[in-house]
């Protein structure tokens, strides 16, 4: 696991904790999260919303630098699913 997922998996499980859903986020050349009832954790399983974006931009929404509506807006941020997954764990980033 790379350094980007293993500070991720912290952080979120801090920020977050449990998840009422599924969401997976894929960081590119770095692996994936997966949030969930379960809690945080590195992985790579179904979810029902899944969100891509290169280290740079994940590290900006993870220490909130990077608006994650506004990265989605931009192409930055890719997301293919629950657009309300999505939402509702960008409100929870915030």
């Amino acid at each position: 696991m790379s350094d980007i997922i293993n500070e991720a998996v912290s952080q979120l499980s801090t920020k977050i904790g449990t998840f009422d859903g599924s969401v997976k986020f894929v960081v590119e050349d770095e692996g994936s999260i997966m949030l969930d009832e379960a809690g945080v954790r590195e992985g790579d399983g179904d979810a029902d919303c899944t969100m891509k974006a290169d280290a740079e931009t994940f590290r900006g929404i993870l220490d909130g630098d990077v608006n994650p509506t506004a990265a989605f807006m931009s192409g930055k941020l890719k997301v293919d699913g629950d657009m309300g997954q999505a939402m509702k764990l960008g409100a929870a980033l915030s």
